[in-house]
């Protein structure tokens, strides 16, 4: 972990007032629909170790979604956990970074991203990330949060003896799990990996390198857009979240403004767990070695 003094808790961003309400009629209405989800793709993974199902299930943007599943070969699968990407998506496959071998995983694919690619969202980062941004009810965000619920819902039909279900989500996907999770009991315990979406005010005056410098540009040409932004901010979520989290944050972070990432550990109203990397989003010296004391940590967490 890397030492020195960390960032004061800021205030807290101002919140909406129908915050917990819209979030929970967004809950609602976007898990109602059938799931529809089916196995198209099954074989062993080497590389992994681990048995792989490629399977779509009706997103809740009405188009399809693509998600691998992975689980091991050889136990009876009782742990389960949903596994969210980074803005990038997931073009390559599912990964196992998530330290907890005897769980099976689902790996799904954001609405718009690659391999859950729509006709209708852009697929580029700076463009994703504003799809929609007008309103509460048509933003990107709100559907990516909701497919966290339904390929939660995926996994535990797919293995009904699940007795526990955690999450792990790096980037946008920590931010993204981190405006899910409140209203989803199912989950048990939670990894937010250099989260982002935290504490929009504070990370909107930091220029950067990832999705928030497209937001950042916007709000200073449309200033009304922060109204829809405080009902996704994953800081204020956080607020909610009472299970045990367990957050890697980074000093120094050209993609996801570090004073974003800490907020969101800050406001978490559970018990919590921060590990601090160097760097995030860049290589540096000590990466490899800060990672694989992380993970020995994060596995421990997760066990």
């Amino acid at each position: 972990m890397s030492d020195g003094p960390l960032p004061e808790p800021p205030a807290p961003p101002p919140e909406p007032a129908d915050f917990d309400a819209f979030w929970r009629a967004t809950r609602e209405e976007l898990t109602t629909p059938p799931l529809c989800w089916r196995v198209h793709r099954r074989y062993d993974d080497a590389r992994l170790g681990r048995r792989v199902e490629e399977l779509t299930f009706d997103s809740s943007t009405g188009e399809r979604a693509f998600a691998w599943l992975t689980y091991p070969r050889t136990t009876d699968v009782t742990h389960g956990m949903v596994v969210s990407h980074g803005y990038q998506g997931r073009p390559d496959g599912p990964d196992e970074y998530a330290p907890a071998p005897s769980a099976a995983k689902i790996f799904p694919c954001a609405p718009g991203l690659p391999r859950s690619l729509s006709p209708t969202i852009p697929p580029v980062t700076a463009e994703h990330v504003l799809h929609g941004i007008g309103s509460r009810q048509t933003y990107v965000h709100r559907f990516c949060a909701a497919d966290v619920w339904r390929s939660a819902s995926v996994l535990l039909e797919r293995f009904p003896g699940i007795e526990r279900l955690d999450y792990n989500g790096g980037s946008f996907g920590g931010g993204i799990g981190a405006l899910a999770l409140p209203w989803d009991d199912r989950f048990r315990r939670a990894h937010f990996y250099l989260p982002s979406f935290g504490h929009h005010p504070l990370r909107l005056a930091v220029p950067c390198t990832g999705s928030g410098e497209a937001v950042r540009r916007l709000v200073a040409r449309e200033p009304q857009v922060r109204d829809v932004l405080g009902y996704f901010d994953a800081a204020t979520a956080a607020t909610r979240i009472r299970i045990p989290t367990f957050v890697s944050v980074a000093r120094r972070d050209p993609a996801v403004p570090p004073i974003g990432q800490f907020a969101v550990y800050h406001a978490l109203a559970g018990p919590k767990r921060l590990y601090v990397l160097s760097a995030g989003h860049m290589p540096y010296p000590t990466e490899s070695t800060e990672r694989a004391a992380r993970d020995r940590e994060l596995a421990a967490f997760f066990a």
